[in-house]
């Protein structure tokens, strides 16, 4: 069965787009097939699969506004592996256009449908706000991976998104829940750091991931080369880090299906 994720979180430089790069790669590692959908007009998650994001003729913008189909658009991450919905600027001007489309919150999910079956796992990345665009991720997508840095103000702008998303579940995608919360940047010998994630523990229990990103200096170089952190050096940190992660996802979701049997069999 597809899994579809949505990595978001309104708070900008917190690790969206590295985590959906490299998680991305790293499930395509354990021999899963993965699409990654760039849903940032800045178009980061595209440059750093190694695409060029001012020579596209397509990209996620037309499927949203239904000018072309999503397998029309697609384009291939040779130094991830795995296929990529690209962005770039043409996004900006999507959110306008959306407004009059009937449907707006499920037009991701509408050109999505074609290629749900050909993947195991769809990563969408969005953008740093509480946007249109983001609510289309939350209403195509089953959960939500929150990345954030154990700091004060992350827990503020935390309470904001788990109100959105507790709407999108009210109003429009009831299946809609937090996969989980993933610590970034993380450095465990900062004692602000510690405190939060303390509190993270005990507030979000076995939603927090067990896996931390930690700061780390190839993880911060590899975009420029427009290639995952696994290809541009899989003995590093954060590369460790992000086949930890994905093992970790699909162990979950493993663990989810067996609860489920049971009842699906009654």
């Amino acid at each position: 069965m597809t899994r579809i994720y949505a990595v978001a979180n309104q708070k900008g430089g917190v690790g969206k787009t590295t985590t959906c790069v490299n998680l991305a790669a790293s499930l395509v590692a354990t021999k899963k097939r993965v699409l990654l959908v760039d849903l940032d007009p800045q178009g980061n998650a595209t440059m750093g699969s190694g695409v060029d994001k001012s020579e596209l003729e397509l990209t996620v913008y037309d499927v949203l506004t239904r000018r072309a189909s999503a397998r029309e658009c697609l384009q291939r991450s040779e130094s991830g592996q795995y296929q990529l919905l690209p962005a770039n600027g043409d996004l900006t001007a999507a959110e306008v256009e959306m407004l009059s489309l009937e449907g707006k919150e499920r037009l991701l999910w509408d050109g999505i449908q074609t290629l749900k079956d050909d993947y195991d796992y769809i990563i969408i990345d969005c953008p740093p706000s509480l946007n249109m665009l983001t609510v289309n991720a939350l209403t195509a997508c089953d959960g939500v991976i929150i990345p954030m840095q154990c700091e004060y103000y992350a827990l503020e702008g935390l309470s904001a998104l788990m109100n959105t998303i507790g709407r999108i579940q009210e109003l429009i995608n009831p299946k809609l829940k937090i996969e989980g919360l993933l610590r970034t940047m993380y450095d465990p010998r900062n004692s602000l750091t510690n405190e939060v994630s303390a509190q993270l523990s005990q507030h979000f229990a076995d939603r927090l991931y067990r896996t931390c990103i930690p700061r780390n200096v190839r993880l911060a170089e590899a975009p420029s080369y427009g290639q995952p952190v696994i290809t541009y050096d899989r003995q590093s940190k954060g590369a460790i880090a992000y086949l930890a992660l994905a093992g970790e996802i699909i162990r979950r979701n493993e663990n989810d299906a067996k609860a489920a049997a049971p009842t699906a069999a009654q």
